[in-house]
Parts: structure tokens; C-alpha cells; sequence
């Protein structure tokens, strides 16, 4: 039984090869496609044509959630739920509510942080067919490698391989899934 092909794998030596492969890739239209490095490169988004993450709107989106909880939560309990004038001061005040509002302002938006970076980073991931490459461990201390994945609508085995071959990728490899 054969297992299914996941795409290809190139590797490259340098920065600099594997910013020129993924500006190549990025032009040939591939969607499905990733670059791994030893470490950041500074650029490499553009290259890839990665656009900005979600992940801090959904932190605004908690943020704003917990900064109109604490608000409702104070004017519900102050002005409608218990309504006590204490002091001559008025039901409800932004300012009696700005410490209740201020920590669940910080709470809710950590809270939307981390569940959006699994959802959108589609976390946990225990297994991804790229760690079954035997020269992966490469990867992480001198080698650059561009994976294009085989449900990609732009790939073909063939013609994939072809244009991994003529960014300079060597080693271009099979990998299943």
C-alpha cells in the first residue's frame, strides 16, 4: 500500500537562495507551499507573499469583549440590579467601572490571544508528513527548504519539480503523507 504524496521538497544552501525560490514560487501562483529555515529571515513574509496575521484582531475583538463586560457587569449591578446612591454619588460612573473593566480588558484579550493563535495557526499539530524527510534535522542548523504541497491547485508533479529545479533547489524530493 503506497502511501499519499504530500508534494515536493527542495533544499538550498543559502538566504539567499531560498528568498529568490520563494519569490518564484510566490510568482507561479502556488498557495499551498512553505519555507523552512534554521531561522527567521527577515523578508521572507514579503517573498512569500504572506499577508498579516489574524491574530491580533481577534485579540482587539477580546479586548473590546472584556472592556464592555466589566462596563455592563458594574452599570447592571449599580444602577439596575442593586441601585444604592452611596454617598450622593450617581448609579453608575465609567470611573467606578474603569478597575473591573481595565482587568477583564487584560484577561479577555489574553484569553482571545492564545485561542486565536491555535485556530488560526491550526494548533496543535502533532505530526507533519515533512518531519518523515530523512535530511530534515538539516533544517534546523544550515539548510533552507521550500515544501510545495500536492493539493495545491497549481501543482504538478513534473512541472513543480521543473521549477524547483530551475530556482536552484537541489535534492528535490518526494514526500509522503
Amino acid at each position: 500500500m503506497s502511501a499519499q504524496p504530500y508534494g515536493l521538497i527542495a533544499t538550498f544552501a543559502t538566504t539567499a537562495e531560498a528568498m529568490h525560490a520563494a519569490e518564484q514560487v510566490r510568482d507561479a501562483g502556488y498557495k499551498f507551499w512553505d519555507v523552512i529555515s534554521p531561522f527567521p529571515i527577515h523578508g521572507m513574509d514579503r517573498a512569500m507573499g504572506i499577508r498579516r496575521s489574524k491574530v491580533p484582531r481577534a485579540s482587539f475583538l477580546g479586548g473590546l469583549a472584556g472592556l464592555t463586560t466589566g462596563m455592563t457587569l458594574i452599570w447592571w449591578s449599580g444602577a439596575y440590579n442593586f441601585p444604592l446612591i452611596v454617598g450622593g454619588k450617581p448609579y453608575f460612573s465609567p470611573m467606578f467601572a474603569f478597575p473591573v473593566s481595565y482587568e477583564l480588558t487584560i484577561l479577555f484579550t489574553a484569553f482571545a490571544t492564545v485561542i486565536g493563535m491555535f485556530l488560526f495557526n491550526k494548533l496543535p499539530m502533532h505530526y507533519h508528513p515533512v518531519l518523515k524527510y530523512e535530511k530534515f534535522h538539516r533544517g534546523t542548523s544550515d539548510r533552507f527548504f521550500v515544501v510545495i504541497e500536492a493539493r495545491d491547485p497549481h501543482f504538478d508533479a513534473t512541472g513543480t519539480r521543473a521549477l524547483l529545479a530551475a530556482v536552484g533547489g537541489q535534492e528535490i524530493t518526494e514526500l509522503e503523507d
